[in-house]
């Protein structure tokens, strides 16, 4: 039996307002929070809003199930689906402007426009709603700032300042892969280069780059339009997932003709891409002359560090012994903890854990003749690359982070020794 949950001093009430002022009123408090996702969920006896807050779900408001049909009818018709299907999954965008702040006046709304990219797909009770927030006016993405150790980011700039090859980032969603291309593109946009890129959808517009946005209901795919783009001499293209053979093989094409080629694939841990581009029926010899490196990453959550807590823990140094080797003066001297309370979690920001591959001689040698990914990984591993246990570790000893939040995001197989 289904009963209407309790509302707690976090959620917002929206039960008076009319229908426009209730979405306006969610939408301000999602994006005055900084949350990546708006959800407006279907149950039997009403409808749940949550939003997802660096990367973890919390409710947002209870509302009855006529005005959840309603506001989810009033976001179908300003998105541009059609409100009278509800059988199938539906796509919608919305650019939405003039944000009023919670706790402001009616005259002091801001322009802080926010892309609204909007999915439903039909449930058990209806229509579930999930609605992507993406700033207008988010700052460019640097590669200093994503999270990646000295080292690394000395090897993804390496990478990057290659004439040619085939760079791969892989993570499950949500993992900060598109911050991290165009990062990436930022790095190499210095009106030298003619910079491509393939997305679905595009995210975000940056001056200096060519973007082109994939239409699968013209029929415009990502290997499409890949063709197309390779006869608008480029120097560097993005696609923004590769899914299937012809995309795959014409990356690695394009790759080994000298073209510096990013994009995203599904894969757990750097090795592993190798194996899902196989899967994909790429050949090993192309791909190993092509490929120059694979960037795995997770998002952790950041500690507040006005309320975070620390434990000192100088009676046992053994925990950190595996990367004293990379330690600043001040870095593994204590373990910090969330402070949270009053409503906050103790978190204020993410930040990248990352496995970053760069393919030496051996490594091509061992994907050209078909080494596996355990393999693949303990080589790249005595090769200096780090795995997501010492990446997790050196941000705890950086007191970056908590040792709890490393468990929840970072599969424990990945983790031991």
């Amino acid at each position: 039996m289904s009963t209407i949950p309790q509302t707690t001093s976090q959620m917002i009430d929206l039960a008076d307002l009319p229908v426009e002022q209730a979405f306006e009123k969610a939408i301000a408090q999602a994006v005055h929070e900084r949350a990546s996702d708006l959800m407006l969920l279907v149950h039997k006896d009403y409808y749940a809003l949550n939003i997802r807050q660096l990367g973890v779900i919390r409710p947002l408001s209870i509302v009855s199930t006529d005005m959840g049909r309603r506001m989810g009818q009033f976001i179908k018709a300003q998105a541009g689906m059609d409100v009278a299907e509800h059988r199938h999954p539906h796509d919608g965008r919305w650019i939405y402007d003039d944000i009023l702040e919670p706790g402001s006046d009616e005259d002091d709304t801001v322009d802080r426009a926010v892309d609204l990219r909007i999915s439903s797909v039909p449930t058990l009770y209806g229509e579930d709603m999930v609605i992507r927030l993406l700033s207008r006016r988010t700052g460019l993405f640097d590669l200093n700032d994503i999270g990646l150790s000295k080292k690394e980011l000395g090897d993804v700039k390496l990478m990057l300042d290659s004439p040619g090859g085939l760079i791969l980032c892989c993570g499950p969603t949500g993992s900060g892969k598109t911050a991290t291309l165009y990062a990436a593109l930022n790095y190499l946009n210095d009106n030298t280069k003619k910079i491509n890129t393939i997305e679905d959808p595009i995210e975000f517009a940056i001056d200096g780059l060519r973007q082109s946005q994939i239409n699968n209901t013209v029929g415009i795919h990502f290997a499409e339009l890949l063709r197309g783009v390779l006869r608008q001499s480029p120097d560097v293209i993005m696609i923004g997932e590769i899914r299937d053979h012809e995309t795959a093989t014409t990356a690695v094409h394009a790759a080994n003709s000298g073209h510096i080629v990013l994009s995203t694939i599904h894969a757990p841990v750097a090795a592993a891409a190798v194996e899902s581009m196989r899967s994909l029926g790429v050949n090993n010899h192309f791909l190993a002359t092509a490929l120059r490196g694979v960037i795995s990453q997770r998002l952790v959550r950041t500690l507040d560090p006005e309320r975070r807590v620390e434990f000192d823990i100088s009676h046992a140094p053994q925990i950190f012994e595996p990367i004293t080797h990379l330690f600043d003066e001040t870095d593994g001297k204590k373990f910090y903890a969330p402070g949270a309370g009053d409503g906050h979690t103790g978190y204020d920001g993410q930040t990248g854990v990352f496995e970053v591959m760069c393919l030496n001689n051996d490594l091509r040698n061992m994907v050209s003749n078909g080494a596996d990914t355990n393999h693949l990984r303990r080589a790249a591993h005595e090769a200096g690359m780090l795995d997501f246990k010492s990446n997790a570790l050196l941000k705890v000893a950086q007191g970056k982070t908590s040792i709890e939040e490393v468990f929840r995001v970072i599969p424990a197989e990945y983790l031991e020794d």
